[in-house]
């Protein structure tokens, strides 16, 4: 626990009988809290507080995928923003609580911030989605990229197939890898080009792999690999779902397969193979608002912009 001169005590919650003083900040994802703690994508430790007396100004929270013991993103973070000291409770809670949840010498986890759509035309979304940026930068984030996060919703057509491509099962995780590496030749996807700073083609395949798509809870054989009628792939789609949708996880065309609209097709199927099963109530999607063409695939297969995502990273 640390106490701040100014009566500022931060500290993590002592576990699920908390949640209620955790969450009196309200934020889009504060229904999963519970069950994250659950299954273990959430730790008591993770989950910090600063309190003045009883009036909680600030929390932050940290996120992990089911089984892993280290924190993978920052995704909870949040001031009251009737507080004038707001920012400044912010960046002491967040350093307090990063010298104890960050491994020493790490680079912190990526923060993620779920806004709407419109935030930049709504005076109050606009300060509370900079108020917490600037909070980030005094601690050294920047920003990374800004999301479209997308959603299919039961009744929405989904063409027939063209038949301009087959579909198989992606055969082996080594075929997943090499398609994945393939496609970061000319990606428009700004996480995968930082990746591409640090590491080369093939590793950040393999990392993107491990960390993302080894977690999906639902079968592999649901991935299909579009190709030509000769059988040469031209890109591919992992539908799946994860600990709380069904999503398009990752789609792609090949470089020199682009251009020719076949990313419609290869949405349409990954589309449908999730519409066919059982309790879809939506299913969701994501890319970069400078992805204009991946944007628009997904807005001519009726997907809706429901939200964005704002997202930061640490050198």
């Amino acid at each position: 626990m640390t106490v701040e001169p100014n009566d500022l005590t931060m500290r993590p919650i002592t576990g699920r009988e908390e949640l209620d003083l955790f969450s009196r900040l309200p934020y889009v994802l504060d229904d999963e809290l519970a069950d994250d703690l659950t299954a273990g994508r959430r730790l008591p430790e993770w989950m910090w507080v600063a309190l003045r007396g009883d009036q909680l100004v600030a929390r932050a929270a940290w996120w992990c995928s089911t089984g892993d013991d280290a924190p993978f993103l920052l995704d909870v973070f949040d001031l009251d923003d009737r507080d004038g000291d707001g920012v400044d409770a912010g960046v002491k809670l967040l350093r307090a609580a990063m010298a104890e949840v960050v491994p020493a010498g790490a680079r912190p986890p990526e923060y993620i911030r779920m806004v709407p759509p419109d935030w930049r035309e709504t005076p109050a979304a606009r300060r509370v989605v900079e108020d917490r940026m600037a909070a980030l930068e005094q601690l050294g984030a920047a920003l990374l990229v800004e999301r479209l996060r997308l959603e299919w919703r039961p009744g929405t057509p989904v063409p027939e197939p063209s038949g301009r491509l087959a579909f198989r099962p992606v055969r082996d995780t080594e075929e997943m890898i090499s398609l994945m590496a393939s496609v970061l030749d000319g990606t428009l996807d700004t996480h995968s080009r930082d990746d591409l700073s640090r590491m080369s083609a093939r590793e950040a395949a393999a990392a993107h792999y491990e960390e993302e798509l080894a977690c999906y809870r639902s079968p592999r054989d649901w991935w299909r690999v579009a190709t030509l009628p000769d059988g040469e792939p031209v890109g591919f789609v992992t539908p799946a779902r994860n600990d709380y949708n069904p999503i398009i996880g990752y789609i792609a065309v090949l470089p020199k397969h682009r251009g020719n609209g076949y990313i419609d097709d290869i949405l349409a199927e990954g589309t449908r193979i999730l519409a066919a099963q059982d309790d879809v109530p939506r299913i969701r999607a994501a890319t970069d608002v400078g992805n204009v063409p991946m944007a628009n695939a997904f807005r001519r297969a009726g997907y809706v912009n429901f939200e964005r995502s704002i997202n930061m990273t640490w050198p």
